[in-house]
């Protein structure tokens, strides 16, 4: 079967020239103005766009890697995600041809010709006419396989700058400029050392969509975007995957798997979330600033996000921090990605002091002014862990500022990191009991035996509890060194 669904990607010459405002403004307007079904993509592993794309088009935004994920395997969860869209609309990174090495492995337009997907090109404008349709051209004769098809100018000072470089464009690259957004847009997409601030901190988030729809409006010609979008060369889909990546055996029923998701904690791709479901689980989620103790769960995750912006209110939610300890000491499996171990930490340094955090991981948190961690990473699993059989390798990402400080005595960690930081220096995947925290996230497209691995945790707690400490009336917990899972 072929896969027909119009899609394009938009992406420009360099990170900040305009991508996820014009993206996101063009998920808005199908959406909102339009009442189209658009279904967003972020390539790369990053969250924040993502989830502006996701509240502009009303729609999970999902990711497509190169590095993550195999050919096969992003091919078909774009396939299947993107079925009876009016219009799949994937975001790059970066530069078009950024990559990996100087091949550009990895890039946008790598990915780009992996989907057959028309490119529009965002260019920011600042400071230069036709030297603007030398960069353009560079861009189509560097790989005529990139099926380049139109341009969009950003931070245009005026009309006859505009001018001089659609003329510029049009005349020497042979594409069309499909829209111009001026210098002043009048919106503000406010920024901090990860990029966007996340939506779920944004004060005005409805009314910047809506405003940014409306100018997206005025000033793209939007039916011409669907018109390329329409183009699109029909896609095969790949075959379906091993059995590993379905549900679990489901006789026992599902288990309840608690989700930390609130302003602090954000950092959860869509198909971790879905991927959990599917091999069992219902989710039960929780608000770390407002649940006063953890519900009955089976088994916990906590995600990436921004602890360091909340740590009044995460410390002074004293009776949660107690209930998550007193679980973990129960044997409670629970998985923390980034924000969620300096969460696990004992506490977290600023410059009011250190904020205590739940403290049972054995050391603290302290922020850099740079990163300590950025960029793709390459794991092997070299101990079995609750989630994690030895042997396993993993491919995933870590951006961090953090870093552990004041250790009391050793850190056990599963994870030898082949590429990329960790936690210590090679090493990743701090154990404690059934806890596992980890700076690198995972896609569970990427590594489909995390999923699975979760709720198989999940599942061993479960009866231990039922047949242990319920059958037998103990409320102690499990012999330390003596793991119920």
């Amino acid at each position: 079967m072929r896969h027909r669904t119009p899609r394009l990607m938009i992406a420009a010459l360099r990170g900040g020239a305009g991508k996820t405002l014009v993206s996101t403004g063009l998920a808005a307007a199908l959406h909102r103005l339009k009442g189209l079904r658009v279904v967003p993509f972020k390539k790369g592993p990053d969250y924040i766009d993502a989830g502006w794309l996701q509240c502009a088009a009303s729609f999970p935004c999902y990711n497509l890697d190169s590095y993550l994920m195999t050919p096969e395997k992003l091919l078909r969860s774009f396939v299947d995600r993107s079925q009876g869209a009016d219009l799949a609309l994937i975001e790059g990174n970066r530069g078009l041809y950024d990559g990996m090495d100087a091949q550009g492995t990895c890039s946008s337009a790598e990915l780009a010709k992996l989907l057959k997907a028309p490119v529009i090109l965002v260019l920011d404008a600042t400071k230069v006419t036709r030297t603007a349709a030398a960069m353009v051209l560079g861009c189509q004769n560097l790989d005529p396989d990139v099926r380049l098809c139109g341009v969009v100018l950003n931070r245009v000072a005026g009309a006859r700058h505009e001018r001089v470089l659609t003329e510029s464009i049009q005349g020497a690259c042979g594409i069309p400029v499909l829209g111009v957004l001026p210098k002043d847009l009048g919106i503000v997409f406010p920024e901090r050392h990860m990029g966007l601030v996340p939506v779920e901190e944004h004060t005005c988030l409805q009314e910047t969509l809506d405003t940014l729809a409306d100018r997206i409006v005025r000033c793209l010609d939007v039916d011409a975007v669907l018109n390329l979008a329409e183009g699109a060369e029909p896609l095969g889909r790949p075959a379906d995957g091993t059995p590993e990546e379905g549900r679990l055996d489901g006789f026992l029923g599902p288990v309840r798997i608690g989700v930390f998701r609130d302003r602090v904690f954000q950092f959860y791709y869509p198909e971790n979330l879905e991927a959990l479901r599917e091999a069992g689980a219902d989710l039960v989620f929780i608000d770390s600033l407002t649940t006063a103790v953890l519900p009955e769960i089976d088994a916990l995750y906590i995600g990436g996000g921004f602890p360091e912006t909340h740590l009044s209110q995460l410390a002074s939610n004293q009776t949660l921090r107690a209930s998550i300890r007193q679980a973990v000491h129960q044997g409670l499996p629970v998985y923390a990605e980034c924000g969620g171990l300096m969460y696990l930490s004992r506490g977290i340094r600023s410059a009011e002091g250190v904020y205590p955090m739940v403290g049972v991981l054995p050391f603290a948190i302290a922020m850099g002014r740079k990163p300590q961690g950025h960029g793709y990473t390459l794991l092997e699993a070299v101990k079995e862990t609750p989630f994690f059989p030895a042997g396993v390798v993993m491919k995933g990402h870590e951006f961090h500022y953090s870093r552990i400080v004041d250790v009391d005595g050793a850190v056990a960690c599963a994870f030898r990191v082949h590429k990329g930081f960790g936690v210590l220096e090679g090493w990743d995947g701090v154990c404690y009991k059934n806890v596992l925290a980890t700076y690198t996230h995972l896609h569970a497209v990427g590594c489909p035996s995390w999923a699975t691995g979760m709720v198989k945790a999940a599942r061993r707690y479960r009866s231990f509890r039922e047949t242990a400490m319920f059958a037998e009336g103990l409320a102690a917990s499990p012999p330390l060194g003596q793991s119920p899972v």
